[in-house]
């Protein structure tokens, strides 16, 4: 007992000798919830144009005079070429600059680009327009959340990213409604000629909803940037006193990439998944109109009120059911992100080949619904779980890497499943078998590896509790 007494003061005085944590300036509610409205109303304008353009799908077809495999290129690889060589730079700077003025700039491009798409003169004119696209939009998810993640306490911060998803939810719901009806006002304008220019009426929507963007960036400009969280230390930081080539390399995303490798049996499996459900999910959004009217004869008004609706209602069904079922699994799991996300693949799987499957316009279209609220229900804990376990001090380029997924190949959906439809099903009104063929194979993989993803983020997560994060 004596020696215990005597250690007790020791004791102490190494603990009052050790330095204090450092406490973090969290922003006000206000100013955090106003960033998170700027986020959400940019996050909406992204979607809206999407939505609007794959709306146009069939009119572009025809006043280009495209095959299925050029327009499903236009749709996807197009948009993304530019994100190869300028999404990760983009997202250091998310780590490195200010985040509000990375997310002003992306989405003032954004704006810009599809706006030129509506003065193209011909499909090369139109693919190089689209090119640059995701230029901006690279940059506005790793800073997004970045951003979120600085601005929000951990315990509100699955609440923020929920209340994000209003910005999906409203480009999607929205953007169907809006983009029928200005396709069935524009329908019967005939070509506009304005300095040596030919456009057509459906050209003059994309300008139109280019513009709300640049509303969007000034937003950004009024946000409080919030403190960065301190690097956790047993993460390896790039050299204070690097050359000028390793800062090059850093920039480029070396140091995410070796931090992503380290702990690749946690990554590989969420990248591999994610990567596959965007290829199938949206590739399938996009072709959805053309699916409609080839198979069921609807027009584009038709659809789009149609996906306003059932777009709408599973989209706020799956906000609920996404976070009932994450704080439901989290009171007995470590790895209750993930495993809501498999969980929440399989409902995705089932209700898309079911909508595939139906006889009729209207069930096709009401599953479709469902497979919109188990997407959404998902995108919560995806977005979530990588949040929890990047390194701080390169939360954007990691969250870039994991992002490249979903926007990579979920742009290379279009044109794959154009490719099936084209060489493999070749009768392009039978657009249906190529949506099966390719849904029933990527699919259930991106289950598979969802579910393998468990048990290696679940080890991941405990461990970063042991550290105090």
């Amino acid at each position: 007992m004596g020696g215990m007494t005597g250690a007790l003061p020791a004791a102490e005085e190494a603990l009052q000798a050790a330095p204090a944590a450092p406490v973090k300036d969290w922003p006000s509610s206000p100013a955090r919830y106003w960033a998170l409205f700027a986020i959400t109303f940019a996050t909406f304008i992204t979607f809206f144009d999407q939505v609007v353009f794959g709306m146009l799908a069939e009119r572009i077809k025809a006043g280009f005079g495209l095959t299925d495999a050029q327009l499903g290129f236009l749709a996807g690889p197009a948009s993304i070429i530019c994100y190869l060589f300028v999404g990760i730079p983009l997202a250091r700077l998310a780590d490195i600059w200010p985040r509000k003025y990375v997310l002003a700039g992306g989405v003032a491009v954004v704006g810009l680009v599809t706006a030129l798409g509506g003065l193209a003169q011909n499909y090369l004119q139109f693919v190089g327009s689209r090119v640059f696209l995701a230029a901006g939009g690279s940059a506005h998810a790793p800073a997004s959340y970045s951003l979120i993640a600085d601005a929000f306490p951990p315990k509100v911060i699955t609440r923020a990213f929920a209340l994000l998803q209003f910005g999906f939810i409203g480009g999607t719901t929205i953007g169907p409604v809006v983009g029928g009806m200005l396709i069935a006002k524009t329908v019967q304008w005939p070509p506009s000629h304005l300095l040596g220019l030919t456009i057509f009426g459906w050209q003059w929507i994309l300008i139109w909803i280019g513009a709300p963007a640049l509303l969007a960036s000034l937003f950004f400009l009024t946000v409080r940037e919030p403190q960065r969280h301190a690097p956790v230390a047993d993460v390896p930081q790039p050299p204070a006193d690097a050359s000028f080539a390793r800062k090059v390399v850093t920039f480029m995303g070396w140091d995410a990439a070796k931090a992503i490798h380290a702990n690749g049996k946690v990554y590989y499996p969420l990248f591999a998944a994610l990567a596959l459900s965007a290829t199938e999910v949206f590739g399938l959004q996009f072709w959805r109109v053309p699916f409609m009217i080839r198979t069921f004869g609807w027009n584009e008004a038709q659809i789009g009120a149609a996906i306003g609706l059932t777009a709408l209602a599973g989209s706020l069904a799956g906000l609920v059911l996404g976070g009932t079922v994450v704080e439901l699994l989290a009171r007995r799991h470590r790895d209750a992100n993930v495993r809501a996300a498999f969980i929440f693949f399989c409902g995705t799987t089932a209700s898309t080949l079911t909508a595939l499957l139906m006889p009729t316009g209207w069930g096709s279209m009401i599953a479709f619904g469902f497979s919109a609220m188990f997407g959404l229900a998902g995108a919560v804990p995806q977005n979530a779980a990588i949040q929890r376990v990047a390194p701080n001090s390169m939360r954007g380029q990691v969250t870039a890497c994991y992002l490249f997924m979903f926007t990579f190949f979920g742009a290379m959906g279009s044109f794959v499943i154009g490719l099936v439809a084209q060489y493999v099903v070749v009768d392009p009104q039978k657009l249906r078998e190529a949506l099966l063929l390719t849904a029933g194979v990527l699919l259930p993989l991106a289950c598979f590896l969802m579910f393998r993803a468990m048990k290696p983020y679940r080890e991941e997560v405990a461990r970063l509790e042991a550290l105090g994060r």
